[in-house]
């Protein structure tokens, strides 16, 4: 009997925020995945473990979890004055399909570095010692975005002080700007896609909500926790653990895809696991957060717990914290609200692993919310670089 030989692809396994991935140079992949189809998908399927009906990803690199399910390609720009294209596939745990709907916030920190270290980044723009500005271009969403990567002796630096909440080890802070995050340029849809800062969210045997439903960063539905029986200070067991809950979510977030216009029926929110997200926010008080570090309501301005992937994140995905830090900018959205109401240019909103801090500055236009720019800081790290094995009938 006949078994394929495996082949070898160049690869790299990093941590970029509260997220680990696989990225490629997209003229490292096999020819055929190099253009967006089928044998793209199954390739990186195959590279992450997935479909595993185990749930598990024990025959690949994913870890099991939203967070840790992911992939990225990266290649010089094809946009004027930017220096890399990244695109990026949320690669589902138990079913076969990759989700391109939409971006990662968290791996986006580990995009200058990986563009640096790979030559994607012009030599004349990278200084001896200091920041290097790299332009990327989010090929999901058609987004600028603006990482500030530390340099030292013409290589990226990895380590450093700063402390990320749920992250274990201090790293390099770089910051991040998302500019004109609001809009996504695929599927056109306004900030308040349906002109309302807060909506009635009708959700069939599951009850009525007031919601903001918001395209920042990633498409994004928050509720008043609240209003669906929790304070907000939850940690991931709280919920996870709740299958009828998740499935309460899960309904949530098919009806509030229709209601923004991301889907035509609710049938299809299964096909498209990444967006929109849902959050539920709550005013600020005391919690102790997964570490066991007690976070004073005097810490935060507002909480926020955000499911992914059909789970509570374990701390916040880097694009739902643009969403947080739109819509908190925003005057009478529900995130504003929960903050103490206001002009809001910052916030920094507690999550299951402590706390994190988004910046945005939202302007009225003609009748419309408009947001130029969204900054925060994450940090980013190689695990391993060489090659990744797949078998070659696996694509």
């Amino acid at each position: 009997m006949h078994f394929a030989a495996q082949i070898k692809i160049a690869a790299t396994y990093m941590r970029g925020g509260t997220s680990k991935g696989v990225f490629f140079k997209l003229d490292d992949l096999p020819e055929v995945a190099q253009i967006p189809g089928k044998a793209r998908d199954q390739l990186l399927l195959r590279v992450i473990g997935s479909p595993d009906p185990y749930a598990k990803q024990i025959d690949g690199m994913g870890g099991a979890t939203s967070s840790t399910s992911k992939t990225v390609i990266l290649s010089k720009s094809q946009q004027a004055d930017h220096d890399v294209d990244y695109l990026f596939g949320q690669v589902s745990i138990d079913k076969a399909f990759v989700d391109w709907s939409g971006n990662c916030g968290n791996l986006t920190a580990a995009v200058g570095s990986f563009a640096i270290s790979q030559g994607l980044v012009a030599a004349d723009r990278i200084p001896e010692n200091g920041i290097c500005t790299v332009r990327i271009w989010q090929a999901n969403i058609h987004k600028t975005i603006i990482a500030h990567v530390p340099i030292t002796q013409g290589q990226v630096q990895e380590t450093g002080d700063f402390e990320l909440d749920g992250v274990t080890f201090p790293a390099a802070e770089v910051q991040i700007e998302f500019l004109d995050p609001a809009d996504d340029g695929e599927e056109g849809g306004a900030m308040f896609p349906t002109g309302n800062v807060v909506d009635q969210l009708e959700v069939p045997e599951v009850g009525t909500f007031q919601a903001t439903l918001i395209n920042a960063g990633i498409p994004t539905i928050f509720i008043q926790a609240a209003d669906l029986g929790y304070r907000g200070t939850e940690l991931q067991d709280d919920i996870n653990n709740d299958v009828e809950a998740l499935a309460r979510f899960e309904k949530i977030r098919a009806y509030g895809a229709v209601k923004m216009g991301l889907i035509k029926d609710v049938s299809e929110a299964a096909n498209r696991q990444h967006t929109p997200k849902v959050a539920i926010v709550a005013a600020a008080q005391d919690y102790t957060a997964s570490s066991g570090k007690a976070i004073a309501a005097s810490d935060v301005d507002v909480l926020v717990r955000a499911l992914s992937m059909g789970k509570l994140h374990h701390a916040m995905m880097g694009t739902a914290a643009v969403a947080i830090g739109t819509a908190a900018a925003v005057p009478n959205t529900l995130v504003n609200l929960a903050a103490g109401g206001g002009h809001k240019a910052a916030v920094r909103f507690g999550h299951p692993s402590g706390t994190l801090r988004v910046g945005a500055e939202a302007q009225l236009v003609a009748g419309q919310w408009q947001v130029k720019k969204a900054i925060m800081s994450r940090s980013a790290r190689v695990l391993m670089e060489g090659w990744i094995r797949v078998p070659a009938d696996s694509f």
